[in-house]
């Protein structure tokens, strides 16, 4: 392939073109002295808004004291409630399939209480490799709390030597282990590769052979399109520190499909706390006759809502309403092809390995590279460019559409051109 090695009057040009619709870079903070942010896909830039969302709480919190559990219409009681209409959007949920809740392990930790029920010959549970370490951590001891153990319980579906998976090798997998699979865990979208699994053909596969179906949306949620509920997806849960921009360990969110929500304790266990009652009850506290749960995935809460982590997840998910994942999954695939079309030229000492098809990738894009990743990054971050590594040799390229441009895309191809050939 011939280098296209572009312009900074071209990128300038293209960021013309494409308009401020699906933008809102004024929205955010970006570091000093930083030139191109690509670390969307491990932590999101910071919303100007949030300082003002969370500083707002914190005055509310010293008016009003324990008053504000039920002052106004944002009193802390129902507060995670705001947070649901927007989530259930961005993953393509009905109404009560998701809650904002905990952090992304305790969420799968849950989750699998509810959906991995090993019973009988029927006790495997499928997930990739590699894996994100703290999903695979989290299935081990899950596995372990059963008095199974993972070696023989947990089966592992190995990527290729890039790590990719490709059309099929999960459904193939899944129908290799019948009837002994209980449950298939996997992610939305490959934290190391960035490639986008096919999640409805998946959720398919997995109950045609009796199993439930789950998956780790860190990587996915406010970076592609989903459609949960139609998919058929039993449950998941995701971060929202990345794509989702609420700061460093956000809260996350957790869905339950609508047609386990009114299952009893007996037919699907979970892990209760007082803030999966109903509302409208919950204060009666000892008054309360055990617990009955609220016909939702409400009733998967333990704890009240942390309302200082909730108000910038609040702030960040107004700016998705404004502009919504169509436009933004548009403005995204134009930055990533640009930005690959940059990279990928003859003699080019690295390699992408993210998958070309648009319905195959993200936000990310994965670079192989000939150098030490540390030394890659370091030069990099000189050049006034922000990525993430993985070690030994991948760094990993987020132009993320909310907030990175065109002429970003040239400043990351220019500096890797200049520091790392």
């Amino acid at each position: 392939m011939s280098a296209h090695l572009g312009s900074l009057e071209e990128a300038r040009a293209l960021d013309r073109a494409a308009g401020e619709a699906a933008l809102r870079r004024d929205a955010f903070h970006m570091p000093p002295g930083v030139s191109a942010y690509m670390c969307g896909n491990s932590l999101g830039l910071c919303p100007r808004a949030a300082q003002r969302a969370l500083l707002g709480e914190l005055e509310a919190w010293q008016k009003s004291a324990v008053d504000g559990h039920f002052k106004d219409w944002r009193g802390w009681y129902r507060y995670h409630e705001h947070a649901r209409g927007p989530l259930e959007r961005l993953v393509g949920a009905r109404h009560g399939e998701v809650v904002a809740m905990n952090s992304l392990t305790v969420n799968l930790h849950l989750l699998l209480t509810s959906f991995y029920r090993p019973e009988g010959s029927r006790t495997k549970l499928l997930m990739e490799s590699p894996a994100f370490p703290s999903d695979t951590f989290a299935v081990e001891t899950h596995v372990r709390s059963r008095g199974l153990e993972p070696d023989t319980h947990v089966i592992t579906v190995q990527g290729d030597s890039d790590g990719l998976f490709g059309v099929g090798c999960f459904e193939r997998a899944i129908a290799d282990a019948g009837d002994e699979l209980a449950c298939v865990l996997l992610p939305g979208v490959s934290f190391l590769t960035g490639e986008v699994l096919d999640m409805a053909s998946i959720a398919a596969a997995a109950h045609e052979v009796g199993a439930t179906v789950g998956f780790d949306l860190a990587h996915a949620a406010g970076n592609i399109p989903l459609s949960l509920h139609d998919w058929d997806v039993d449950f998941a849960a995701w971060c929202s520190y990345k794509y989702l921009n609420a700061g460093p360990g956000a809260i996350a969110g957790a869905f339950v499909h609508e047609r386990h929500h009114s299952r009893s304790q007996a037919e699907l266990p979970r892990l209760s706390g007082w803030w999966g009652t109903d509302p409208d009850t919950r204060f009666d506290m000892h008054l309360n006759d055990g617990f009955e749960p609220v016909a939702s995935v409400d009733a998967w809460q333990c704890s009240n809502p942390p309302v200082m982590a909730m108000a910038p997840l609040l702030a960040s998910l107004d700016l998705f309403d404004q502009v919504g994942m169509t436009e933004l999954r548009e403005r995204s695939l134009r930055l990533t092809s640009w930005l690959r079309s940059l990279l990928e030229f003859e003699g080019a000492p690295w390699r992408i390995i993210t998958p070309k098809e648009s319905h195959r990738h993200g936000a990310q894009l994965s670079v192989h590279l000939h150098i030490d990743a540390g030394t890659a990054q370091r030069r990099l971050q000189d050049q006034g460019v922000l990525a993430d590594v993985r070690p030994p040799s991948m760094i990993r390229l987020a132009p993320t559409p909310l907030y990175s441009t065109f002429e970003d895309c040239w400043h990351v191809a220019d500096a890797m051109r200049r520091c790392l050939t």
